[in-house]
């Protein structure tokens, strides 16, 4: 049996996860297993980078996070070895830096499931996460959506001004 500080210890680093996914807008659930070191590296300075946590778990202490953060759905996907990425903000980033990582690891790395906002999501959900367009791009189109109808606007007030100009002279 177990002594009471490590017991202690994991209750707490238990207590610790629960509310890193409570407090992360996603995460994603990994089988890192055949990863090589130099493409570990990379993988983790790049989440690093976008501002995602990256770490390899136990299944049972990730099980028990998950439960006491309320999220359902994980536990038949916690076999194996297990890493989790999880982003505070951006629901994107973390899917889509991992897929690349699944594209070119040639079936070594998948991604095993995830979450949104509390919620489980299936690997091919995550996928479809890691395929929309990053958050400056969406913001770009949106504000191109709000300025078009404005600068057609100015474009025939601009043309009906020509054309009386014309037709005054």
């Amino acid at each position: 049996m177990p002594s009471q500080k490590i017991l202690e210890s994991k209750q707490q680093f238990v207590n610790d996860l629960a509310e890193k996914l409570k407090n992360s807008a996603c995460g994603v659930i990994v089988d890192y297993k055949g990863i090589n070191v130099a493409d570990d590296t990379v993988l983790r300075k790049n989440l690093r980078e976008a501002g995602v946590e990256y770490f390899v778990v136990k299944n049972t202490l990730l099980k028990r996070a998950a439960e006491a953060a309320g999220i359902d759905g994980l536990d038949e996907h916690l076999e194996g070895t297990t890493a989790i990425a999880l982003s505070k903000e951006d629901i994107i980033i973390a899917p889509k830096l991992l897929y690349q990582q699944v594209e070119a690891s040639n079936g070594n790395f998948s991604i095993k499931v995830g979450f949104v906002d509390g919620k489980a999501i299936t690997a091919e959900e995550v996928t479809e996460y890691a395929k929309l367009p990053d958050k400056n791009t969406l913001v770009a189109k949106f504000l191109y959506v709000l300025q078009a109808p404005i600068q057609k606007l100015a474009i025939a007030v601009n043309e009906i001004a020509k054309k009386n100009e014309e037709t005054a002279a």
